[in-house]
């Protein structure tokens, strides 16, 4: 990629949604369902989410204002997302599973000016304007705004991640975000503007947003969402019935694909894995049933993917792939300086690299110590193979990854210390022999798992709440005093068989 020109004027949303000039008529997204699709042509999604901008703005929005959204998995989600970037206004998508207690939160923290809400999504305890759903259909007959241009490292959107310090964190990116993107068409998708892209995930999740729309859109190409209440069995079935060239999901979602009994169709030319680790036998069992391969990126909140394997260059078995092209990734010794292959260090991405983040939002400190010197520190552990490939050697903090969702363990260790019976609370991810994770939570007090459980489901988003519950006498800790999580990962099948 080329140096950022600040002063060539960029807006995100246009740069998405300017292929789809060349081909008004062609199909742009298609909702599917096992009975019927709902089918949106670049030109009429161009249309809502111009005409969405100029209803935002009539409704007192201004550029540089925050929007809350807490929507379902339904169209209007990324017409309001698009159509706030056009408008200049800044985005902050949420999961519809959060709780009240969990957007009030978030609401204090980032202080929007305006909700956009759905039926049954829960909305912060607090007095805030909002703007229904079906408010956002009537804006797409109203005349289109103008693309709000400006500076490239300007403020675009926000999303929220959980991070080491155990609170969920307002990770804040630039319309440059977008440029980072097109690395990843050949470096992991091999995408063209023929592919139908089907995404197994709800509007709402990030990957979906970048993988399964914003990409396709950016190259003409159209993008398939199963509609809200389709099986994850049958997603394999509407994908041959609307020939999807490629699918993408996470990892866990391919797993129960194919426990389905279906078979490949002509069109499939590969899938994509991310959001957690692809098991090689994964990998494998998807190339057996597809003859096709399964190809898998790393990314995070703060950076778009970039380590993949891709059609032109598969990872090797066991890897997370090869740096995308026009990335800068490095593996880092003590003093912060880059190693040589064969060497382990903390992963990290140059500083520059227009996917990056423009830091955690009111969180100056904390931004600053993810870097050292040029470097953005991941998190994670590495080495690099004498190809390139590189190898991961886990996550150097305790965040835990349910599904594809990166959960803080203090986010659940937070509410499950209300309970006056809890005593002391840990959780910790949990791998499964076949190469999947849950959540377990562990605490020490005369509580029952029953409370406990009830607790959770009332307090946190379902992919949060632990799928298993371990009362132990006292929690394991390290020599100064802080929980061992290592510890209860390692005698997670003894300590779970020591349940009462």
């Amino acid at each position: 990629m080329k140096d950022i020109d600040r002063h060539n004027p960029l807006n995100l949303a246009e740069y998405v949604l300017r292929a789809g000039l060349d081909c008004p008529d062609k199909l742009a997204m298609s909702v599917i369902g096992p009975t019927r699709a709902d089918r949106w042509s670049h030109g009429r999604l161009r249309a809502a989410v111009l005409g969405c901008a100029t209803g935002l703005l009539s409704a007192g929005l201004v550029p540089g204002d925050r929007l809350l959204m807490r929507l379902g998995n339904t169209p209007a989600f990324p017409v309001v997302y698009l159509g706030a970037i056009a408008a200049g206004i800044v985005p902050v998508p949420t999961s519809a599973m959060l709780t009240m207690r969990e957007v009030t939160r978030i609401a204090d923290q980032i202080a929007p000016a305006m909700v956009v809400m759905g039926d049954g999504v829960a909305l912060p305890e607090r007095d805030l304007p909002v703007l229904h759903e079906s408010q956002i259909t009537q804006f797409a007959t109203l005349p289109p705004a103008d693309f709000a241009q400006g500076d490239p490292n300007r403020l675009a959107y926000i999303v929220y991640t959980s991070g080491s310090s155990g609170q969920p964190r307002a990770v804040a990116h630039a319309h440059r975000a977008i440029l980072a993107r097109q690395m990843m068409f050949e470096g992991w998708y091999g995408l063209r503007p023929a592919d139908r892209l089907l995404h197994a995930g709800a509007f709402n999740w990030t990957f979906t947003l970048g993988t399964g729309l914003m990409d396709p859109w950016t190259i003409g190409a159209t993008a398939l969402i199963p509609a809200q209440g389709v099986a994850l069995e049958q997603i394999p079935l509407l994908a041959r019935r609307h020939g999807a060239s490629i699918l993408a999901a996470a990892p866990g979602v391919f797993r129960r694909m194919l426990r389905a009994d279906w078979s490949a169709w002509p069109d499939l030319r590969h899938g994509l894995a991310a959001g957690e680790r692809l098991a090689p036998a994964l990998r494998l069992a998807w190339a057996n049933r597809t003859g096709t391969d399964l190809h898998e990126a790393m990314g995070m909140s703060e950076c778009s993917t970039f380590l993949s394997g891709s059609p032109a260059r598969p990872a090797p078995t066991g890897t997370a792939g090869y740096p995308q092209p026009g990335r800068h990734v490095a593996v880092l010794g003590d003093d912060g300086t880059p190693l040589p292959p064969g060497q382990a260090g903390a992963l990290a991405v140059r500083r520059d690299d227009p996917g990056l983040f423009l830091g955690y939002l009111g969180q100056p400190d904390e931004t600053a110590s993810k870097f050292r010197g040029d470097w953005f520190l991941t998190g994670d552990q590495a080495v690099i193979g004498p190809d390139g490939a590189i190898t991961l050697d886990g996550r150097a903090d305790d965040i835990m990854n349910a599904g594809g969702y990166r959960v803080a363990p203090a986010e659940v260790e937070e509410l499950l210390a209300t309970h006056p019976g809890a005593g002391d609370v840990a959780a910790a991810e949990i791998a499964t022999p076949s190469g999947s994770s849950f959540i377990a939570a562990f605490w020490t007090g005369p509580a029952t798992e029953g409370e406990l459980r009830a607790l959770a489901e009332t307090g946190l988003a379902r992919y949060k709440q632990p799928r298993a519950f371990v009362g132990i006498p006292a929690l394991p800790r390290t020599p100064t005093g802080k929980i061992n999580r290592r510890a209860l990962r390692e005698n997670w099948p003894q300590l779970s068989k020591e349940t009462p």
